[in-house]
């Protein structure tokens, strides 16, 4: 029996059915915004090059644009990618269990359609709010080979957002694909990134305690996690699962994605007024509507870790703006100079511990003025 323990299909076909519909808008309103998308993706491209000093993509292809069901069905397909090796290998790593055998493969059936349908619940959720993303993990090409990457755009979502908030649209979608732009430089830019990145989840995934009391107990502290939760406590899910050694892989991880985040949401805001011109209304307003939302909301943020992921924003935002300030653009590029430069957990809360590591007294190659906004 194949190893895979989720009916993709079926968490594609559950997501999709789930999800809620789109912002109302004609045939032709809708074009005009995917046009303009794709177009603002190339520009904002230009600017995060400048700005950053980054060596990516000299001219990369344009945002790939989605709607809410197409957003679903692409990160499918980077599950797959990712997760189905890895189960292969949890899979091998399990067979000697008390389930072996025919037991073993009812649980499997009965299993993976339980977790198509939270996948696909999950994804439901998230597709109405994700703006945008640099797909890290595609699906071969015809010709075998893994693609790069590809910059998404949400496209329903980016309208519902600017209509919420009421901002100049051309702004607020310039201002998004600048965030994500970042994204494809760091990506792009760093030859060794991406695949660390793959590394660390596959470690992460491989590190699960698969002893069938140790799993009881985790699904005893998921449970309780839940519970927490929905009484308004902090627990969330990534916390209920974790092995001691997946802890400590989870914090490199952290600390690389809160860097990719931070760095995104500093590039956004730090390019400036002449690009943006009401960046400054845009941001105030966009960091209301990241701490609002209904107790329900609150909640299912909370258990997915999404509020973590908001925290990682603002700390990542603060090491970059913190860095730039006091060594220039140079000094902070030497961040994604190896894996080995870059910031831990505790040098993303006080970089003067990662600038003394990492920078020393070497000379200062810019002025910090020079990369303000």
């Amino acid at each position: 029996m194949s190893a895979s323990m989720i009916d993709w299909n079926l968490a594609v076909q559950a997501g999709t059915r789930l999800v809620r519909p789109g912002p109302q808008v004609t045939h032709a309103e809708a074009r005009e915004v995917v046009k303009e998308l794709r177009a603002l993706s190339k520009i904002a491209h230009g600017h995060v090059r400048d700005f950053t000093g980054m060596a990516s993509e000299l001219d990369p292809d344009p945002a790939t644009i989605v709607d809410r069901p197409g957003w679903i069905r692409a990160n499918v397909d980077g599950f797959r990618v990712v997760l189905e090796p890895l189960m292969e290998q949890m899979s091998a790593k399990g067979n000697g269990g008390p389930l072996g055998g025919a037991g073993n493969v009812v649980v499997q059936a009965v299993g993976s359609r339980v977790t198509g349908m939270q996948v696909g619940a999950i994804l439901a959720y998230m597709a109405s709010r994700v703006l945008g993303q640099y797909e890290l993990f595609l699906p071969p090409d015809p010709s075998g080979r893994a693609p790069t990457g590809r910059l998404t755009l949400v496209a329903p979502n980016i309208v519902h957002v600017e209509q919420e908030l009421g901002v100049e649209s051309r702004d607020f979608r310039l201002w998004v694909c600048l965030h994500e732009e970042t994204h494809r430089a760091q990506f792009t830019g760093v030859p060794w990134l991406r695949e660390y990145v793959q590394d660390q989840m596959t470690k992460f995934l491989l590190a699960s305690d698969l002893d069938p009391g140790m799993m009881l107990d985790r699904i005893r502290d998921a449970a309780e996690a839940v519970a927490d939760a929905v009484r308004g406590g902090d627990s969330n899910l990534i916390d209920a699962i974790q092995t001691p050694e997946q802890r400590e892989i989870l914090d490199r991880l952290t600390a690389v994605m809160t860097l990719v985040e931070g760095h995104g949401d500093y590039v956004m805001d730090a390019v400036g007024p002449e690009v943006v011109p009401s960046v400054q209304q845009i941001r105030s307003r966009f960091q209301g509507r990241r701490s609002g939302g209904s107790k329900l909301d609150k909640t299912i943020r909370r258990l997915l870790g999404i509020d973590l992921k908001m925290k990682q924003y603002a700390e990542g935002s603060r090491f970059v703006r913190r860095v730039v300030t006091e060594v220039g653009m140079s000094g902070f590029n030497q961040v994604w100079h190896s894996p080995e430069t870059l910031p831990t957990h505790d040098e993303i809360k006080e970089p003067a511990l990662w600038m003394s590591r990492v920078v020393g007294t070497r000379a200062i190659d810019a002025p910090p003025e020079a990369n303000e906004a």
